[in-house]
């Protein structure tokens, strides 16, 4: 999974992902991955959802998808 991140993090291509949110709850965001610190285990991305950056721990993304159409600008 990480690898496709980087791909994605490369094109600059948005990704849908299932988080697990620190309640337990699953959250379905869309996002476009800016960095990824692999010694932390955290990705910063820009959030669609809440139109801010936020940082989201790797081993809480449960599944990726490509967004087609959704690029940065």
């Amino acid at each position: 999974m990480l690898q496709e991140l980087r791909r994605y993090a490369e094109r600059q291509q948005a990704v849908e992902i299932i988080y697990l949110k620190k309640d337990g709850d699953t959250s379905r965001r869309t996002i476009r991955v800016v960095h990824i610190d692999g010694n932390k285990g955290s990705l910063k991305a820009y959030c669609y959802m809440r139109k801010a950056y936020r940082v989201f721990v790797l081993e809480n993304i449960l599944a990726i998808a490509p967004v087609s159409g959704h690029f940065a600008g």
